[in-house]
């Protein structure tokens, strides 16, 4: 039985890493040419995807990339009042680590054996049993499994839901080797996470682990076409970040002087997110996971559902080697469930972060007992 995954993110390379270990062969198709094609984002907070991690035989190796520190976490209001400072001990278990998004998924390819993932595989189409590329190549297949991600090719081959704006959009700027270039920005930032929530606006600063400080600035109730409306201008990197200082001018001049001190990379994303509780049909020979089956608000949860998405489907298809379908059927329905309550829960946390006075109702859901 040919087992074909679409997209050679954590997801999908955390299934075929599942499959191995339990004697089964996959092969992941990739329309990037090499693993170091493109940058891979920053850091992942990974606490429920650690279950992922321990079926594919990994966790030791995966602590040993993770960042206990990066659990530090500091919450503000933009008038510089500082909420809460939370740090972690070094002896501290590792129950919700930062790690480098490259370093994890680096990790994973290395477990595979080095013909798993075929490279500069673009997929373009598929149906009765056999796929099509972009080059015109073709390959065939018992079971589909979309892991590629938000704009999700195969999706279509289950459902018409499309990912839809959720009134945030995220520019996303950073310093590089920000303890040896801005000491003094370094030590207010700290060594993990650092957030400060205002009404409509909010800033989240990280450390990454190659020592640069990735920074995003989220405007909610903004709509999709906001970045084209030229409200900043993204061809001029000086003149984008003196418009972002503009936009936060009633903050206090410490975290302005963090957009100050930002290189020339400013990225504009406009965040799109799946119905929740999407489902499907079960249909034999293709399902989904990760992104392309519940993309949900960016915070903290899609990773983690990716990296559970792939180790269960790939625990469901061992238990059930000559039955795909019945396989297939049981992962979807603890999938839904599982899946819909953490896009609830997203959903629910981007609301907290639009509405005013974040920065006190984050401290009130942080802090539920008041300490």
């Amino acid at each position: 039985m040919t087992i074909a995954i679409v997209g050679a993110g954590l997801g999908g390379l955390a299934l075929a890493r599942v499959l191995h270990v339990h004697g089964m062969d996959s092969v992941v198709y990739e329309r990037e040419s090499s693993r170091g094609a493109r940058g891979q984002g920053g850091m992942l907070d990974i606490h429920s995807g650690q279950r992922a991690l321990r079926e594919a035989g990994l966790i030791d190796r995966f602590h040993a990339i993770a960042r206990g520190a990066g659990q530090d976490m500091r919450l503000l209001e933009p008038d510089g009042t500082l909420l809460l400072q939370e740090d972690t001990p070094d002896d501290a278990p590792l129950g919700r680590p930062e790690v480098d998004r490259a370093d994890l998924r680096g990790l994973l390819l290395d477990s595979l054996p080095g013909d798993t993932v075929r490279w500069g595989h673009e997929f373009a189409s598929a149906g009765d049993g056999r796929l099509h590329f972009a080059d015109g190549s073709g390959a065939t297949y018992d079971l589909l499994v979309g892991a590629d991600g938000a704009g999700s090719r195969v999706r279509a081959l289950l459902t018409d839901a499309r990912p839809v704006h959720i009134g945030q959009n995220v520019v996303e700027v950073g310093i590089p080797d920000i303890d040896r270039t801005h000491p003094d920005l370094a030590a207010m930032v700290g060594r993990g996470n650092y957030w400060v929530l205002g009404d409509g606006t909010s800033l989240a600063a990280q450390r990454n682990g190659d020592g640069r400080v990735r920074i995003g600035l989220s405007f909610y109730n903004t709509d999709e076409d906001w970045f084209a409306a030229g409200e900043i201008p993204f061809d001029d990197p000086a003149a984008a970040r003196a418009r972002l200082i503009d936009l936060l001018s009633d903050w206090d001049s410490r975290f302005t002087s963090l957009i100050a001190a930002c290189d020339d990379t400013i990225v504009p994303r406009a965040i799109t997110a799946l119905p929740i509780g999407l489902t499907w049909a079960s249909t034999p020979g293709v399902t989904l996971l990760g992104d392309a089956a519940h993309l949900m608000p960016p915070v903290g949860q899609g990773a983690n559902m990716a990296l559970l998405d792939g180790a269960l489907l790939g625990l469901a298809l061992a238990a059930r080697p000559d039955d795909f379908p019945a396989a297939v059927e049981q992962y979807e329905h603890e999938m839904f469930e599982r899946t819909s309550a953490a896009a609830r829960m997203s959903a629910e946390m981007k609301e907290l972060l639009m509405s005013p006075d974040a920065a006190r109702k984050m401290l009130a859901f942080l802090r539920p007992d008041g300490s």
